[in-house]
């Protein structure tokens, strides 16, 4: 048996990186896999760079969306999201407060990345859609991921990190940016695991330095949080909590119900108007409540 951490996956394969730097191309038993990238695992070696990954480590975060009856697996053992968003095109920000519930679930830090802020005008007027994540108290990066994306790399040491966002919003490029080399390796792990059939992988880990990784995953366009409930998700709004349990009603959904504390404290101008419509319209699509 060889112990390993897993580096990119595709479906059911998935690359292992062994102690000594060697890399195995990956298969787990049985049908399901719950493996995920960063998992750290137990595997067999059953032929030259080949395995069968037998048993994965406990993790300290699992990152992942679900829907009705499917859970997919983002990354594991990460510390930090960093959500990227950008001045054009338009970003959705109801998938931004989803993936900070997530996050929040999973107790990892989080960041925003605004890219593509050389369009000055259209970087302001982002910037302004993101204020309710800034009054909420998470970290906005204003950046040029084409100008060079090095004043990430102190928010990413020591730190691993899953990077996530839309498809266009230059979350490549600031890959590139801060791993020149990211695309030839990805394209080496694509042949490694599947004989070049593969041009992408569901997820990457690449390495800034000893101590900080980096996980990067294909655009997202949704995010489910089945896997969660109501109370998980209520508690994923940071600024929710110190007015939980202060409603009229001890069941109150805070969808319409009157003496709803989280009501008030918009009115006062504690919690922005928007992060809480944001709730309301998640809990609706998650559990059909009206």
């Amino acid at each position: 048996m060889l112990s390993g951490q897993v580096i990119a996956a595709y479906g059911r394969h998935y690359l292992v990186e062994a102690g000594d730097g060697r890399r195995y191309a990956c298969f787990p038993r049985g049908k399901k896999s719950t493996v995920a990238c960063g998992d750290r695992v137990m595997f067999a070696q059953t032929a030259d760079e080949q395995g069968v990954i037998e048993a994965v480590d406990p993790r300290s975060t699992l990152f992942s969306r679900s829907a009705a009856h499917r859970q997919k697996l983002i990354a594991a053992n990460v510390s930090q999201l960093a959500i990227v968003v950008a001045a054009e095109p338009s970003f959705s920000e109801e998938l931004i407060n989803r993936c900070l519930v997530a996050a929040e679930y999973q107790n990892m830090r989080a960041l925003i990345l605004l890219n593509k802020c050389d369009l000055k005008e259209a970087a302001a007027a982002a910037l302004a859609r993101l204020d309710p994540y800034i009054q909420a108290g998470y970290r906005v990066i204003e950046l040029s991921a084409l100008e060079g994306a090095d004043q990430l790399r102190p928010l990413l040491a020591c730190e691993a990190t899953v990077l996530v966002g839309q498809s266009g919003m230059g979350k490549s490029t600031i890959i590139n940016a801060l791993l020149p080399d990211a695309q030839v390796a990805t394209r080496e792990i694509s042949a490694f695991l599947a004989s070049g059939r593969h041009t992408t992988t569901q997820a990457r880990l690449h390495r800034l330095d000893a101590d900080s990784t980096l996980i990067d995953c294909p655009g997202l366009q949704e995010f489910g949080l089945h896997h969660l409930s109501q109370q998980d998700i209520e508690s994923g709004f940071i600024e929710f909590r110190n007015f939980l349990g202060q409603c009229r009603f001890q069941n109150c959904r805070h969808l319409s119900e009157p003496g709803c504390a989280l009501e008030r404290a918009v009115a006062e101008g504690a919690i922005h108007p928007r992060r809480l419509d944001m709730f309301r319209r998640i809990c609706r699509a998650e559990y059909g409540l009206k």
